[in-house]
């Protein structure tokens, strides 16, 4: 879960990094830095959430692959779904 929460913030923050140039200055730099950064954490969002997932609702799986914000939503969903067995 902590693989996950990590990679959900990057995943985030990337992609408002991303869209923060893209409404100002469209610096080049910036994009190729943070372009890499944000596929590579959607990547393990995905990843990590399929393997969390083998007892756990389909919902969050279906979350994940949601660009930007998939790895938030799936963490709330995992996160939901284990205080309820709780």
């Amino acid at each position: 879960m902590r693989t996950l929460h990590i990679a959900a913030g990057v995943e985030a923050a990337s992609l408002a990094l991303l869209l923060a140039n893209l409404l100002t200055t469209h610096a080049e730099v910036v994009s190729s830095l943070a372009g890499p950064v944000h596929g590579s954490a959607y990547l393990v969002v995905i990843a990590v959430t399929w393997q969390l997932t083998g007892a756990a609702p389909r919902g969050a799986r279906r979350r994940a692959v949601v660009p930007g914000v998939g790895g938030l939503l799936a963490l709330r969903r995992l996160r939901a779904s284990l205080s309820a067995r709780a």
